[in-house]
């Protein structure tokens, strides 16, 4: 009898490509997982794993059982979402991943609301982009996650997902209080060509998006500073040093030597819940759903 927990860290280092990739996600050692792929290996009789360069590669045996086990631990998810379904009762444990303002605007009071209601469920939230939580949600290291996408650029989707949508989040541009356009009651962006920018890190979701929108408009962006947290790009406008894309979910108080100016033609984020199909029928992923989806309907009013 193959053991699932086996045949989980082989689907993960299928997916992965490698033994610290595989631990990475399944949050264990490098040495656990070796250990288990090597019992694996000795309930099958046969070698899964080869030696490539410092890393490893699946044998034709491995590639097999592989493909096998991303459909055993599909179906055993399955089996999990009907047996909770027919117990109809929100309890056990939830992985949640949600975008940084997510985090901070959106996600504190629907956790409090599921506490409220369903005592009995325990759910762990953790801040992830939303390129790194769809991923975490398809590998089954969160089993939701808030993300988000713009306007004019969506977020890639794979098969197997399912969504529901939160809200729509506009996004307004932050200015020293003393820059020339503060007192406008709205701005184009090509009105910034020769302002320096407060971005998000190179490879991120929103940088990419910054860039995409910005030259779209005619303007190649001057890119000054980085700064994960709006909070601390909020401050470097303060202190006069560029300007920033600033999303009012979670946006907090505004420094008083800052001013956020809407823009003519109106950027949004669409903010929504994703979640592995299979578990659908799971009463917790849908009580998380619709507490999320009040949640957003709050901030949104």
């Amino acid at each position: 009898m193959l053991n699932l927990e086996r045949l989980r860290t082989l689907d993960a280092l299928a997916r992965h490509g490698s033994v610290s990739g595989a631990a990475e996600g399944l949050h264990v050692t490098t040495s656990a997982v070796s250990q288990q792929l090597a019992k694996l290996e000795r309930e099958v009789g046969e070698p899964l794993l080869a030696k490539n360069g410092r890393g490893v590669r699946l044998t034709e045996a491995g590639r097999l059982l592989a493909g096998h086990a991303a459909r055993i631990l599909s179906q055993a998810e399955r089996a999990q979402s009907d047996i909770e379904a027919q117990r109809g009762r929100v309890v056990g444990d939830l992985a949640l991943a949600a975008f940084p303002t997510a985090a901070r605007g959106l996600v504190p009071s629907a956790l409090a609301e599921l506490r409220d209601r369903h005592p009995q469920l325990r759910v762990k939230m953790r801040e992830v982009e939303p390129d790194a939580a769809v991923r975490g949600v398809v590998r089954g290291d969160y089993d939701l996650a808030v993300v988000l996408d713009w306007y004019n650029k969506p977020l890639s989707m794979p098969a197997g997902l399912a969504k529901r949508e939160l809200l729509e989040d506009p996004a307004d541009v932050a200015m020293p209080a003393g820059h020339a356009l503060a007192g406008q009651d709205e701005v184009d962006l090509a009105e910034f060509a020769d302002d320096d920018w407060v971005t998000w890190a190179e490879g991120e979701f929103c940088h990419e998006w910054l860039l995409l929108t910005l030259r779209g408009v005619g303007v190649e962006p001057r890119l000054a500073h980085v700064a994960e947290e709006h909070a601390t790009q909020l401050a470097l406008v303060e202190a006069g040093l560029g300007v920033c894309v600033a999303p009012r979910l979670g946006r907090g108080p505004v420094p008083d030597g800052v001013r956020v100016v809407p823009v003519r033609h109106a950027m949004r984020r669409h903010v929504y819940v994703v979640w592995r199909a299979d578990a659908d029928r799971r009463p917790s992923i849908r009580a998380a759903v619709e507490a999320l989806a009040a949640a957003g309907t709050r901030v949104a009013s």
